[in-house]
């Protein structure tokens, strides 16, 4: 049976962040309050978890969930390469709205689903989910929805979908702002520095707009493409071609 704790109380929070401590020990999941929207998480590093994450939203294994990280040496881990831009990308939208698609590190043993090799990855702007992050290591973090609904803002828009497949609920209230993170696809980056075809694409419009990435990468960022071909909320495609899911 699920377990709700109002993180807004601070005698909640120490109680249900250690709950979700020990869930995330357990391979179960947790929902957790992230800047963009609610997020389900699960230990990143344990492929039945990840598929129970996978399993409670009904979505396959060619959606796999981003990695939430609680700073830039948890990146360092996980990828290959942080590329120069995608170092400016960190600076200027860290912690905050942006998710970012790189290689993954080659010597990692997990399975978080269909990545083609890459991850995408992101550092939140919220206490408890950094605080939660910080003492986890990274977590498989997608928007605490079922697939084809809206992604929650609140905790409790999340548990009525999601109910019991969550073992634990941090309620914070609502989102700051309820819209997902941006996407891009930075991997033509990694070891093509000198490549003029090596650009930044984005996959889903989101927190960050198109604007503030061109005043950050210039000619880097890809033109924007025509009207309609946007991917949709909740779905993007990774290098590829896959979809990938995002919170």
């Amino acid at each position: 049976m699920s377990t709700v704790f109002d993180c807004r109380d601070e005698g909640q929070l120490l109680a249900g962040m250690r709950h979700a401590r020990q869930a995330i020990a357990r391979g179960e999941l947790v929902v957790l309050p992230t800047d963009t929207v609610y997020g389900v998480a699960a230990d990143a590093f344990s492929p039945a978890a990840v598929q129970r994450l996978l399993d409670a939203k009904g979505r396959g294994r060619e959606m796999p969930p981003p990695v939430l990280v609680a700073g830039q040496d948890m990146v360092a881990a996980l990828v290959e390469e942080i590329p120069v831009p995608v170092q400016q990308l960190i600076d200027a939208f860290w912690p905050g709205g942006l998710t970012i698609v790189l290689p993954a590190q080659p010597s990692l043993t997990w399975d978080l689903g269909e990545t083609k090799g890459t991850v995408a990855v992101r550092m939140p702007d919220r206490r408890v989910a950094l605080e939660l992050l910080a003492e986890t290591g990274p977590l498989a973090v997608s928007s605490a929805n079922l697939t084809g609904r809206d992604a929650a803002v609140i905790a409790s828009d999340a548990q009525e979908m999601l109910g019991d497949s969550v073992a634990v609920y941090l309620e914070e209230g609502y989102s700051e702002n309820g819209i997902p993170s941006t996407i891009v696809d930075a991997t033509s980056l990694v070891g093509t520095a000198d490549d003029e075809h090596a650009v930044v694409r984005i996959l889903r419009e989101g927190a960050v707009s198109r604007e503030q990435l061109e005043e950050v990468l210039g000619d880097l960022l890809e033109p924007a493409e025509q009207p309609g071909d946007v991917t949709p909320e909740d779905v993007a495609v990774d290098s590829g071609g896959k979809p990938v899911d995002a919170e």
